[in-house]
């Protein structure tokens, strides 16, 4: 187990303790030592191996067992026995929004309530309101909590999806057995958020795949096993499903099973249209339903399939029914943006503000990756929590980052760390830094952080104003939601757009499987009205640098090309842009 995967554990053994009720000194020391573990720069695997471990603050020798359990087993029978000790529905409400671990005993302690079902009934009845800590609107934040839950309960962010999907993916590929494989569904579709993992394998032994495919690790129990077709649940609650088909059956079931089903509906129509037949199971000449061998055409490519009904080959992120057939039919469908296009990020924290790393590690990490540039854009002061910057600590960190360039150039090395803010948007539009402060850095990114309760038109006005200054050249996630966890504050995101056009401020695609912030379905209209897209980790630690990945697949999905996407242009066509605003 790596170093994220043993801090979330320990964190969570933090919060099951509170749960319990247990000291709070020990619940602090599993969450102390998440964060340390968290912040660190190196393998926990190399730190044991050197023994090292008791060295680390805040782990003593019980924790240096655990720990070294995780990581050398990828197991801990503490935490599973104390996970079988709480009841489910307790764990469950950690899920709602503001529900923590001493909200959740207290409810449990005083009225008995461990389930889902049972704190629904009893914010209905009132009963949440006479606690101590509590009250009527507690309760009604509860229970449009649970609405969203139940709304989304059964979704997962595309970053948990690919972490179980390629995995396996890449153990199907190397069964003997295996002609042609591949991610189906949404998530080949590039989704932001989806529900099932499907893969699609041809081969000429399905039974030898099926019980390979149920044997995976990672899968907590077998939900369904057929001859041709099983599913799984796996670690994380995520149903995975594998359909096993002919190699002449392969691209007709691939298309079929990638979607979406608008696209599908679609493409079925232009079949019939053509006096053809399409299904999961080939494209056929004929004028009824049919899978006789005989009829199918010889479509070996999903590219045949497109070609046979008079279309050039459309990418599984665009097969959603919104404009890809029009663009297949003239050949203008456009050359989308390759993640190894992206030179950089501009939007990415330090520990400085709120991120684990260092500015000399932030640079070597990136420089590490191929990237040509990499902007420092940590916390305005207003962000508190977030350990923001004020006016002296700026000066002092570009000072900081002029001296890490420096070091570059000295070994002959053109990477450079860009100066930077992730400036807080406050009431009414308002900047958290003066413009004299904005215009010593190379990039300004204007965020809302909070008040977020305002109407359409007050946080319209409120960021349109933002983009209205000269020394912001981007506006960041800009409708603050959270996916699966917090919906957008109320904004109209085309008037948004229309003022980036005027201004010529551009928009951030938060990479972030979090956020995914601007929508994927709003680039179209941006792209249309000239309005550039900056794709950025937003990375707090090394982790989040793969996120470049993530950004470009649902800027894939926007139908954006590299022309589009800022952060491709070259250090020096980049430092060229950056000033563009100002002049």
């Amino acid at each position: 187990m790596d170093n994220d995967g043993v801090a979330e554990i320990l964190d969570e053994i933090g919060t099951l303790l509170e749960i319990k009720g247990e000291n709070p000194f020990k619940t602090r020391a599993y969450q102390n030592a998440s964060r340390t573990i968290e912040g660190l720069t190196e393998p926990l695997s190399k730190i044991i191996e050197e023994d090292r471990l008791k060295s680390l603050k805040g782990i003593g020798k019980a924790l240096q067992e655990k720990v070294t359990a995780l990581v050398t087993t990828g197991e801990l029978e503490y935490y599973t026995n104390l996970k079988e000790s709480i009841p489910p529905g307790l764990i469950e409400m950690l899920k709602i929004s503001g529900m923590g671990p001493k909200k959740i005993k207290a409810i449990n302690d005083e009225l008995g309530v461990d389930t889902i079902d049972g704190l629904e009934a009893a914010c209905k009845g009132g009963e949440l309101a006479g606690l101590s800590g509590f009250g009527k609107k507690t309760e009604q934040k509860i229970l449009e909590s649970l609405d969203f839950l139940r709304k989304f309960g059964t979704k997962h962010r595309i970053d948990d999806a690919l972490a179980v999907a390629e995995p396996i993916l890449e153990s199907l590929r190397s069964h003997p057995d295996v002609i042609r494989c591949s991610i189906a569904g949404s998530l080949r579709r590039w989704k932001e958020t989806i529900g099932d993992v499907d893969f699609l394998v041809s081969s000429t032994k399905p039974a030898n795949l099926i019980d390979f495919f149920t044997s995976q690790p990672g899968i907590l129990n077998v939900l369904a096993q057929g001859g041709t077709k099983a599913s799984v649940n796996m670690e994380g609650g995520i149903q995975a499903d594998l359909r096993v088909v002919s190699d002449h059956e392969f691209a007709c079931a691939l298309a079929y099973f990638t979607g979406s089903k608008e696209h599908n509906i679609v493409m079925r129509q232009r079949a019939i249209e053509r006096g053809l037949r399409l299904n999961e199971y080939g494209l056929f000449r004929s004028k009824e339903e049919t899978r006789d061998p005989k009829l199918r055409l010889d479509c070996r490519t999903e590219e045949d399939i497109f070609k046979e009904l008079d279309l050039t080959y459309i990418p599984p992120e665009l097969r959603e029914d919104k404009g890809e057939f029009q663009a297949g039919e003239q050949s203008k469908l456009p050359e989308l943006l390759k993640w190894t296009d992206l030179k950089g990020s501009l939007h990415n924290h330090s520990n400085w503000s709120d991120g684990k790393q260092s500015l000399e590690e932030v640079a070597a990490m990136a420089d590490e990756m191929g990237c040509a540039y990499w902007a420092i854009t940590d916390h305005s002061r207003s962000s508190f929590v977030a350990n923001g910057l004020d006016e002296k600590r700026v000066e002092e960190q570009l000072i900081a980052i002029e001296k890490v360039n420096k070091s570059y150039e000295k070994d002959g090395n053109a990477f450079r760390l860009l100066s930077g803010s992730e400036v807080d948007i406050l009431s009414g539009g308002k900047l958290d830094f003066d413009d004299d402060l904005m215009a010593q850095l190379d990039c300004v990114v204007a965020s809302v952080h909070q008040g977020f309760g305002g109407s359409e038109a007050e946080m319209t006005k409120r960021i349109i104003k933002a983009a209205e200054n000269s020394y912001v050249q981007t506006l960041g996630h800009i409708t603050g939601r959270l996916l699966l966890t917090r919906d957008a504050y109320k904004l109209n995101q085309h008037a948004v757009i229309d003022a980036c056009a005027e201004t010529g401020t551009w928009i951030e695609l938060n990479a972030s499987p979090y956020r995914m912030d601007m929508d994927w379905r709003l680039w179209h209209y941006a792209r249309e009205k000239g309005v550039k897209c900056v794709i950025n980790c937003d990375a707090h630690r090394s982790a989040h640098y793969g996120f470049l990945r993530l950004g470009a697949g649902v800027a894939r999905k926007g139908w954006l090309t590299k022309k589009d996407v800022v952060n491709t242009l070259t250090l020096k066509q980049l430092q060229k842009a950056l000033l563009k605003k100002r002049s």
